[in-house]
């Protein structure tokens, strides 16, 4: 799943297993396909393995790897946050409207996802979520520390 939260597009790949090298080619078609020329994709991707800029030297040759890397800014979600992941919420909606029955087979899956992404795009679904740090202090306040202010000795008296 690559998605564009604040332009409601996404682009869902069905692969039979994710590999790290699914990873690359996705990636990878990612800019040369659908954003040509755009001078900086950011990447956010979820804790997966094979969710690595590594997976780029797996999948292609060094050049290529390096070429897509200084295409990429990216920013890494919390290990046990998954839910601040834009795309595991619309993973979330391609299960429950897309997915809730037994599929056939590799093809039918394949068919029905297309048309799902296809609707989906089409009324440009958006996430116009921002969430500060004062939002998260607030909601995740278990997870920061509440710190004293430190004492200087040579102007606090």
């Amino acid at each position: 799943m690559m998605f564009e939260p604040l332009a409601g597009q996404r682009e869902v790949r069905v692969t039979e297993r994710r590999t790290a090298v699914d990873s690359a080619e996705a990636i990878q078609h990612r800019g040369d396909v659908r954003a040509p020329r755009a001078e900086t994709m950011v990447l956010v991707p979820d804790n997966l393995h094979t969710h690595t800029l590594a997976s780029l030297y797996e999948a292609f040759p060094p050049q290529e790897a390096r070429r897509l890397i200084d295409t990429l800014e990216g920013h890494y979600t919390p290990k046990h946050d998954r839910w601040l992941h834009m795309a595991e919420i619309e993973l979330g909606v391609l299960r429950r409207q897309c997915l809730d029955r037994r599929v056939p087979d590799f093809s039918t899956l394949t068919d029905k996802v297309a048309a799902w992404q296809s609707d989906r795009n089409a009324v440009q679904v958006k996430v116009p979520w921002q969430f500060t740090t004062a939002d998260a202090r607030v909601q995740l306040k278990r997870l920061y520390p509440i710190l004293e202010p430190i004492k200087n000795k040579w102007t606090d008296h």
